[in-house]
């Protein structure tokens, strides 16, 4: 065969130079062959060459050791110290300098695989993962796959149809771009995947919302791009045109919320004659959006669904995600669950935070936590409604809006900013809840607590992404919200705080000005020093107390004010009340007080509620008022007044009303006394309606 002679008449030549190396201590000249042989000997390892040194030979022996000594050292140098090398040797094997570069490079690419195959089983070299995907993925800082990624690459690239269900923030999305873009390049589907222009796609894959739309097109577009294919993004609020154009000259890939999806159906710009994968992406958002008609229509619109694989990824599987899978997937679908029966379903990464606070009170309280929380990382805050979003966006420094009234080019802009740190705080409803990947967000904020657990399981997920750590604080009103059912139906355990006092705030705040503060140049000094001195000498503080101050106007405080810890209301004071006997409502609270508080005292507290064991009421006073309120205890027997250090646990809203009967939040009647439109009926006292019959007894007091 031609390959021997070849082989041959190097080894003959090698012979010659390695004679001359033994000599002159050169055998690195022999490496060109070897080289050669070597890389013949991969190709074809049917064909055995005879060129190799003779094993009996002890020179040869000694020779073989030092060449492969200098050759794995020579792997190592880069650059220009090996360039003359490299150069002899291109010239001596007839083949390109660069060529030789790249065998290196191959060489030691491989070193590296084996590497990491024994250290992390999840390592990209473990998978079938091709070179470019490889280096694409490790020029982004991947690795390694995360778990549902590794759980189900070769499944779906196996050609399975897959339901996959792992906890937010959990790598769910390249969970099916990885193992896509392999089939359709490297494995079962790429004989099958049309070319040219005007190609139909090959996958389809259908998300909730634009954002979360855009984001998964993005990893598309990276990784597909190294592969050469094409994917174009369909959602509403964007021109159909460009879009048309786009379809008109042929993708692989069609990314899309189902709205726009069905319209470009309906347009006849869509045909899924060539489909090989459709995945549904949030499958438990489509239904809580309403999209349930339209996902059922473009599933199917597959005319051979056989020929189509079908992936389904979800955090939670709502009864509706069941009926889809087993409609839509074949009965020999494969189930990758991360979560299973485990009862926690929210990120085990964050910190659960439940924290008291009136609506009032909130645009005061927000900076504070985001101050003492966010670790100079980003902050999402969620509130119920459109309005609500935009009015707090407009209160708070360097905030941003994003909800679904504002126009998508707007919207866009405002992530862009928020992903490359322009502003450092965003204000969202729901639409930004689902699935945005955003680096470095360390905190979430929820006003209020959430309708359901699904939304407060992804909206806390916003945070703790990629096995990093967060914050997740949910404000609540004692009075009126309910989250043992979030508690209970995620299995988060919530820590239970008050709002941030002076103390927290200047630790952060001190902290965050401290770290400016050395940052400043040293050039400054000399200018600054005589001031400085001056200041010293003239103050009667001492130098450390000037400094606190210092570092206090750095940090945008001239006075620091204290917060309630019940409503975190600013110059507000809690103090429990007790009085020898349950406290079953709110209504006799108000009563106990009445018997030796002035009435406009009375009607001047805050945000009252009754502690969980039943044996108090806690309320906010006025700090200018709270004298009055610890003096006049003195005339009432049995009574108890106390400023709290901790916030009690409170009763809930739905406990008050379900244990006694009443407590309908002690109406205006109650504390008249005129039994007017009070709590429900059949409260802890008898009569017709709460406030009626808690009123009589009331003036018994």
């Amino acid at each position: 065969m031609p390959s021997v002679v070849v082989a041959e008449s190097q080894s003959s030549e090698k012979k010659k130079s390695m004679k001359k190396a033994e000599s002159a201590e050169m055998a690195v000249d022999a490496n060109p062959a070897e080289k050669k042989i070597k890389k013949e000997k991969k190709s074809s390892k049917k064909t055995k060459l005879t060129s190799e040194p003779d094993p009996d030979d002890s020179n040869s022996n000694t020779l073989l050791k030092k060449r492969k000594e200098k050759k794995r050292k020579a792997l190592e140098i880069d650059g220009e110290d090996n360039e003359d090398e490299r150069s002899e040797t291109s010239s001596e094997l007839g083949e390109p300098m660069n060529s030789m570069g790249k065998k290196k490079k191959k060489m030691k690419f491989e070193e590296e695989d084996e590497e990491e195959k024994e250290e992390n089983p999840n390592a990209l070299s473990n998978f079938r993962i091709s070179v470019p995907l490889r280096e694409a993925l490790k020029s982004k800082g991947i690795e390694s796959l995360f778990p549902i990624q590794a759980m189900t690459f070769g499944m779906i690239l196996d050609g399975s149809d897959l339901v996959g269900r792992a906890r937010t923030g959990q790598g769910k999305t390249l969970a099916f771009v990885l193992p896509i873009l392999e089939s359709l390049t490297n494995g079962p589907a790429k004989a099958s995947r049309k070319t040219g222009y005007g190609r139909a796609p090959s996958v389809l894959v259908l998300l909730p919302t634009r954002e979360l739309a855009t984001q998964v097109f993005a990893d598309f577009e990276v990784y597909g791009g190294a592969l050469g294919l094409n994917s174009c993004c369909l959602y509403g609020g964007s021109p159909y045109q460009p879009q048309q154009i786009q379809l008109k000259r042929g993708v692989d890939i069609v990314v899309g919320t189902p709205g726009r999806i069905k319209d470009h159906i309906e347009r006849g710009n869509l045909d899924f004659r060539s489909l090989k994968f459709r995945v549904l992406d949030e499958a438990d958002e489509m239904l809580r959006m309403g999209f349930v008609e339209d996902v059922e229509l473009i599933l199917g619109k597959v005319e051979d669904a056989s020929k189509v694989q079908t992936l389904l990824f979800s955090a939670t599987l709502p009864d509706w995600v069941k009926h889809i899978s087993a409609k839509f997937l074949k009965p020999d679908k494969k189930t990758a669950d991360l979560v299973g029966n485990e009862k926690m379903k929210a990120s085990t990464n964050v910190r659960h935070i439940v924290l008291p606070c009136s609506v009032s009170a909130r645009t005061q309280l927000i900076p504070d936590i985001i101050r003492c929380y966010s670790s100079g990382g980003r902050t999402i805050i969620f509130t119920e409604t459109k309005d609500s979003a935009s009015t707090l966006a407009g209160v708070l420094p360097g905030a941003r809006a994003l909800h679904g009234d504002i126009q998508q080019a707007t919207r866009e802009v405002t992530l862009s900013g928020f992903r490359s740190g322009k502003f450092s705080t965003l204000v969202a409803t729901n639409v930004a809840a689902r699935g945005l990947d955003i680096d470095d967000v360390q905190l979430i904020i929820q006003c209020e607590p959430p309708r359901d657990v699904e939304a407060y399981i992804h909206r806390s997920g916003r945070t703790g992404r990629a096995g990093k750590t967060g914050v997740a604080v949910m404000l609540y009103d004692p009075r009126k919200s309910n989250f043992s059912k979030i508690e209970r139906e995620s299995g988060v355990k919530f820590e239970h705080i008050s709002a941030p006092q002076p103390a927290d705030i200047a630790k952060a705040a001190g902290a965050e000005a401290a770290e400016k503060i050395n940052e400043i140049s040293d050039s400054v000094i000399p200018v600054f020093k005589a001031a400085a001195q001056e200041l010293l000498d003239s103050s009667e503080l001492s130098p450390a107390d000037l400094l606190a101050k210092a570092l206090a106007k750095a940090a945008g405080y001239t006075e620091i004010k204290s917060r309630s810890l019940l409503t975190s209301m600013e110059n507000y004071v809690t103090v429990l009340l007790e009085c020898g006997r349950p406290v079953y409502t709110p209504s006799f609270a108000y009563g106990v007080l009445r018997r030796f508080l002035p009435e406009d005292k009375v009607e001047s507290i805050k945000g009252l509620a009754l502690t969980a064991d039943g044996k108090g009421a806690v309320f906010d006073v006025a700090a200018q008022d709270l004298d009055t309120f610890l003096a006049g205890q003195e005339n009432a027997a049995g009574v108890s007044l106390e400023v709290v250090k901790s916030l009690p646990r409170l009763q809930e809203r739905e406990q008050s009303r379900g244990r006694f009967g009443g407590g309908g939040g002690g109406g205006r009647g109650d504390r008249r006394f005129s039994g007017g439109r009070g709590g429900g009926r059949g409260g802890f006292f008898k009569g017709p309606g709460g406030g009626r019959g808690r009123g009589s007894n009331n003036r018994r007091w």
